[in-house]
């Protein structure tokens, strides 16, 4: 009868905010903040984040300030003032609840949250840590607020260490005590859950309770702490290391004492190696196994103040360039004591940790069902973020393999853990499967295991794979009419771009991205000899997409084309038109020039006059206007005296220009002056998706491109796969 009556009223609950809170410490609470606040910024561009109790002073920085608000606050580019993301100190709170009862400190909190409601489409409320603080009764003390704050609630119970009997106890007897004190709870969330108990918890908790019950596996990498937290931990000196190598997890402590042959073997993959100062041999002994992958450390932290020679510490720095070597002027037992109870914390210096979050968060929570129970109108302006999470959003949804043949590159890689973890993407890295797990080791990164749930990677060296044989023969038949030979295919096809363009041409791989190291014609050459392009395009172009404040446009051609024709600039309009239209992007196409309508004349704009015409003839159906200024093509006051009546002009979202020169020049100034994030260069008028990278391009350009690529190879006409194995 309980039950029934539940599922009548908590199934149609909905909020404009989320109030996350728990019921006692260590659930790790921060994986759900994190996913909850991705959930938000997906729907609308104007998110605040409240913590109404914190432990030290946060509204204007001084004393320090919640790690997981500065987090969120820096990782989601939050424009609201810092005072406004706090409510009171736990100090204050007790002062106010002692002069005047918990119902003054309450409306304090409630008019400190509603001057942030104001400003906001939605606030993510954080709930009390249950920490060392002198508020009685969190629990209910965290209904209350959010019941005051009109906020619904999502509860998450940790499971750590539990048998899935009192995991599934905890969380109904958390279910009911947040219901009895009157919340609309949106879910239930069983965090840290054995990993082998998941679906046991999940299938009992479905069928016992009338929310949404999503259960999280505990992850260990999670529960790590970072060699960079330990050494704040510890109050260590940093004496070799750089900021990669004091991001990397910690996942076992080796106390040097023994002698070094006994030291070596007690060494495991992410071990801390805590020794004496004054063993040169073991420091050196551990950075050489590092340094050989056998295993990858984390880092050294020294002991009794002391430090090795400085001969020895130059060979150390050669031997494992970035790897932490830090000091402390405890004893080994002392500092142990110290590190034994530490455990992970995503904060704003630990980037890594929170896509691992992210992806955990995705992977195991119905994101689109509890969405659908936050009560939100989605926003009609398009952000550069909401851009972003559109993108990872459309490739995890149907998920393709990505082959990426800059395989021992460090952004590359970087790029690919997030990758493999936010579950975008299946990869393929190309090169020496040694010197790619030599470079992860170095970095600190881990990528899934086999067997692990989500997308998974594989590393291919194309000298030695068996596909060698088969992908020179069909280059070669390829390339006949150009004298090539197997022989000397052989020799090709171990090129990583070569290669990885052949495993998309053969239907191993769906997509390829290149060009963090390689130049734009290493990394397209093998595709126009190999993939050449799709029935109905004249040419291989490419647009970038310029993400605004509050639109996202289409530029094309400022990467491939120097000097297009009329013909391949109508050719390239289309493509542009077609690909906006793929990445929801509604296409009104200007073909820019520097006069508007009939107003000038000569080669240059009648180039432009002709290919607008033949963009019509071809595809009546576009909305096409040109030639027109840019500024009349983006400005819609501009536009009602330059073309009155047009359906293109003042709100045009796909700009071709005429040039090379012209579309370079305007996007770079566009990004630079305007604050714009450009992603791309993205290829269109291939059979199947290739595409490049700028050189300079950041690990998060890397990501964008690869889920474009993922993309579109979702939309592109399947091939049947080659067999054999690699």
């Amino acid at each position: 009868m309980t039950d029934a009556w539940d599922d009548r009223t908590e199934s149609s609950t909905v909020a404009r905010s989320v109030y996350v809170t728990g019921i006692d410490r260590g659930d790790g609470r921060q994986a759900v903040e994190l996913g909850v606040m991705e959930l938000l910024t997906r729907q609308v561009d104007r998110v605040g984040v409240f913590r109404p109790l914190v432990h030290a002073p946060g509204g204007d920085g001084a004393g320090g300030s919640d790690h997981v608000v500065e987090l969120l606050r820096g990782r989601y580019r939050l424009d609201l003032p810092v005072s406004e993301l706090y409510g009171l100190t736990y100090d204050e709170a007790a002062a106010l609840q002692a002069a005047h009862g918990q119902d003054e400190l309450v409306s304090a909190l409630v008019d400190r949250f509603h001057q942030l409601e104001r400003r906001c489409q939605a606030v993510l409320v954080l709930g009390t840590d249950f920490s060392e603080t002198n508020i009685p009764d969190e629990l209910a003390f965290n209904a209350r607020l959010a019941n005051e704050f009109g906020a619904g609630v999502l509860p998450v119970v940790g499971g750590r260490h539990e048998d899935p009997q009192a995991v599934v106890a905890e969380v109904r007897n958390a279910h009911r005590a947040y219901r009895d004190l009157g919340c609309s709870i949106l879910a239930m969330v069983a965090n840290r859950v054995r990993p082998g108990a998941k679906q046991r918890v999940q299938r009992t908790l479905t069928e016992k309770l009338p929310v949404p019950v999503y259960v999280i596996p505990e992850e260990p990498a999670l529960a790590a702490p970072t060699v960079a937290q330990l050494v704040e931990a510890t109050g260590a000196e940093v004496l070799l290391g750089d900021a990669a190598g004091l991001s990397r997890d910690v996942r076992s402590f080796v106390f040097g004492g023994a002698m070094l042959p006994t030291f070596l073997n007690a060494l495991t993959e992410g071990a801390l190696v805590v020794t004496p100062g004054d063993r040169a041999d073991l420091v050196i002994g551990a950075l050489a196994a590092h340094a050989a992958g056998s295993p990858p450390i984390a880092g050294v932290l020294l002991t009794l103040g002391q430090h090795p020679g400085p001969n020895v510490m130059a060979l150390a720095s050669r031997l494992a360039p970035g790897t932490p070597v830090a000091e402390v002027e405890e004893g080994s037992w002392l500092t142990a004591a110290a590190l034994t109870h530490l455990e992970g914390r995503i904060g704003p210096n630990s980037p890594r940790k929170a896509e691992i979050a992210l992806g955990l968060f995705e992977l195991h929570v119905d994101t689109a069902e509890l969405t659908s129970r936050i009560e939100l109108s989605r926003s009609e302006r398009v952000t550069p973020m909401m851009f972003e999470h559109a993108l990872l959003e459309r490739a995890r949804a149907d998920r393709r393999h990505i082959v990426l043949p800059e395989g021992t590159e460090d952004r590359v890689l970087r790029a690919a853990e997030v990758l493999l973890r936010r579950n975008i993407c299946d990869l393929t890295l190309l090169g020496d499967p040694d010197a790619v797990h030599r470079r992860i080791a170095a970095l600190g990164i881990e990528f899934p295991q086999p067997g692990d749930e989500g997308a998974q990677a594989r590393i291919v060296d194309p000298a030695a794979s068996p596909l060698r044989q088969h992908f020179a023969e069909l280059y070669a038949k390829a390339r006949a009419h150009k004298g090539m030979t197997v022989e000397r295919a052989l020799d090709v096809v171990t090129d990583v771009s070569y290669f990885g363009t052949l495993m998309v041409q053969e239907g191993i791989a769906d997509g390829m991205v290149s060009g963090a190291v390689h130049s734009t014609a290493a990394t397209i050459r093998p595709a126009f000899e190999v993939i050449k392009t799709s029935p109905g395009a004249a040419i291989v172009s490419s647009v970038f997409f310029m993400c605004l404040a509050d639109r996202v446009l289409v530029y094309g051609d400022c990467a491939v084309n120097p000097d297009p024709d009329a013909r391949q600039l109508a050719d390239i309009a289309i493509q542009s038109a077609e690909t906006a239209a793929q990445f929801g992007v509604e296409p009104r196409v200007a073909l820019l020039s520097y006069s508007t309508g009939a107003s000038g004349s000569g080669a240059d704009v009648d180039k432009v006059r002709k290919a607008t015409e033949l963009v019509r003839e071809l595809r009546p159906d576009l909305l096409v206007e040109g030639p027109i200024q840019y500024d009349a093509a983006v400005d819609a006051r501009v536009a009602a005296t330059k073309l009155p009546g047009s359906e293109v002009a003042g709100r045009a979202t796909v700009l071709v220009f005429p040039d090379l020169n012209t579309g370079n020049n305007t996007y770079k100034a566009v990004q630079r002056s305007a604050g714009a994030i450009a992603v791309g260069p993205v290829l269109q008028g291939l059979n199947k998706p290739v595409n490049d990278l700028s050189r300079g391009a950041l690990v998060e350009d890397i990501v964008s491109t690869v889920a474009i690529t993922a993309i579109q190879a979702q939309t592109a006409v399947d091939t049947p796969a080659a067999g054999g194995a690699q």
